[in-house]
């Protein structure tokens, strides 16, 4: 049986929201030649979903055997979660430059989201009602509706929409919502993008 790889590359989670952060598993995502798929298996999106604190280890573990059993249907649910992703990505992209998002891509993530809620249910709390995802050690497709969840949260919300930006450090690509006061980030981290326009600029000037 597969297991959890722990020195599986995991990125940096940057992009302020779990949806944002999963538009971000390819690196360099604005350039065709350079661009680095980090979803490579099922196991590496099970890893990755472990990493962004969607799955705990024990369900984990247990969709990692449910793969191994299956590993057509976990193919079926990678392709599944790459499209979804794509859309995400798509529509965060355009939304980030107060465009339009393309219909079919909103076509994608509506279908996402029916699936989504056919695995929730209302459950009761103190005082109130939390709605919860049902079986996601369960069902091999469990990790995609607690993204589609996190799309939504923005989607409705003007706030938050108004913050998604896209990271100026072509052709990284990535996105984040800036939570800065005066709205001013533009790098998805001064660490790795920001400081190559830092020395870019540095370049530039000295010649």
């Amino acid at each position: 049986m597969s297991d959890i790889n722990n020195d599986v590359h995991k990125p940096g989670m940057l992009g302020g929201r779990l949806c944002l952060d999963f538009a971000n598993t390819v690196s360099w995502h604005d350039s065709s030649e350079k661009s680095q798929e980090l979803l490579t298996s099922y196991e590496k999106l099970v890893n990755w979903s472990l990493h962004a604190d969607i799955l705990n280890k024990q369900q984990s573990l247990s969709l990692l055997k449910k793969a191994e059993n299956h590993p057509s249907q976990a193919t079926e649910v990678l392709q599944q979660a790459i499209k979804l992703r794509e859309s995400i990505y798509r529509i965060f992209s355009l939304a980030s430059n107060n465009e339009t998002p393309a219909s079919e891509d909103l076509s994608i993530l509506n279908e996402a989201i029916g699936k989504a809620y056919a695995m929730m249910q209302i459950v009761p709390g103190d005082h109130k009602f939390s709605l919860e995802f049902l079986n996601g050690e369960e069902r091999l497709d469990g990790m995609l509706p607690p993204i589609v969840q996190s799309a939504i949260d923005i989607l409705t919300s003007e706030k938050e929409l108004s913050r998604v930006k896209k990271c100026e450090g072509y052709p990284c690509g990535w996105l984040f919502l800036d939570t800065s006061r005066n709205r001013s980030r533009r790098w998805c981290s001064m660490a790795d993008c920001g400081n190559r326009a830092k020395a870019k600029r540095f370049y530039h000037n000295k010649k």
